[in-house]
């Protein structure tokens, strides 16, 4: 079972499918929004064109677990994606998802404009690793 991990931003989005067997997170990149629709769009045909079964959402709560404006952009992608995919989309808690992508570029030598341009794509194969890794433990 193919999934894909988003990690959904006003500049960029990171996205990142698993394996086949939904096992481990995979082939990763970003997707520029200049224009937030075609951007929509754009990721649809690309979960579509790649056979994904499942979405995992990152869902940016407060630390204390309050929901912002962040967190409602990302329920708003989430009922798109179920739209326009007919696929099943868990929003998944992403708090300090970024900060753990900014240590991993940090401590691989990627600083400044290197890091900025991976720090999404990292996001979000963080956050469908931490799903599959939920879904093995549970049995899901």
């Amino acid at each position: 079972m193919k999934i894909v991990g988003i990690d959904y931003g006003d500049k960029r989005i990171g996205v990142s499918f698993s394996d086949i067997s939904g096992t481990l997170a995979g082939e990763s990149f970003t997707i520029n929004v200049e224009n937030p629709e075609a951007a929509l769009f754009r990721l649809r045909d690309e979960i579509l064109a790649r056979k994904a079964e499942e979405i995992v959402l990152g869902y940016p709560k407060h630390m204390n677990a309050d929901i912002g404006d962040r967190a409602k952009k990302s329920e708003a992608v989430a009922e798109f994606l179920k739209k326009e995919t007919n696929l099943p989309v868990i929003l998944w808690d992403e708090r300090c998802t970024t900060v753990d992508a900014h240590r991993i570029l940090s401590e691989t030598g990627h600083h400044g404009k290197k890091r900025r341009a991976k720090v999404d794509t990292v996001a979000a194969a963080l956050i469908l690793q931490n799903y599959l890794d939920f879904r093995a433990i549970s049995g899901r």
